[in-house]
């Protein structure tokens, strides 16, 4: 039965996908190298292992939102999930690696995005956490089927710069909301109603209107 174990060596952006991309470069390893590894269907839980780093006082304010104010962090400050990734790895006796992609999202809906969005710089722990199946053959050349551990697990240090630099790269300059259908059509008929050209006219103007200072 293989024992593997799972390594993250390093992360970069994938420069040329559609969506925002982090490409994870993984080093599995099986306790016996003789033992003929046919393939693996991996499932991957990667949590953000918040605690973990320092906040500085502009981080804490942008996190306010999600953990509350920073006295309380000691009791509101946990381990969540980024994402689920599947992938399916080749053939191999020994060790491997492989790549293990990880879409990003700039929703600002979704927490993980709000997260990594309010941090300047430094590193995001990263765990992650790893199931599947294995197919493989015994000493006889016969397939067999097991189970990869739940037990199975492993850290990243992600730098905050390649999540920017992976959001550059698609939004430069740029950032994503999404507006419930009816808000929307009233922004839309301001805009129109006004004579604005762009979106960013429309809520610049309604910034300032409100008397808040707009920064373009």
């Amino acid at each position: 039965m293989p024992d593997l174990s799972f390594e993250i060596i390093s992360a970069e952006v994938e420069a040329y996908s559609v969506l925002p991309t982090l490409i994870f470069k993984m080093r599995i390893a099986n306790a016996d190298e003789e033992e003929r590894i046919q393939n693996i269907n991996l499932k991957s839980q990667i949590m953000l292992t918040v605690t973990r780093r320092p906040y500085n006082a502009g981080e804490k304010a942008k996190l306010q939102e999600l953990f509350g104010a920073p006295e309380r962090w000691g009791e509101t400050l946990r381990t969540f999930l980024w994402t689920h990734v599947t992938t399916v790895v080749p053939g191999f006796s020994g060790s491997t690696t492989v790549d293990l992609p990880v879409s990003c999202t700039y929703d600002f809906e979704v927490v993980s995005a709000k997260y990594f969005s309010a941090l300047e710089d430094g590193v995001v722990p990263l765990t992650f956490l790893f199931s599947g199946t294995i197919f493989y053959k015994d000493e006889a050349g016969n397939l067999q089927i097991g189970q990869v551990s739940w037990s199975k697990e492993a850290a990243y240090r992600l730098p905050v710069a390649l999540w920017k630099e992976v959001m550059d790269t698609h939004f430069p300059n740029s950032a994503w909301i999404r507006l419930p259908k009816d808000v929307f059509d009233q922004l839309y008929q301001y805009k129109i109603a006004h004579g604005l050209i762009t979106w960013e006219d429309a809520l610049v103007r309604l910034l300032r209107a409100s008397g808040e200072e707009a920064k373009t």
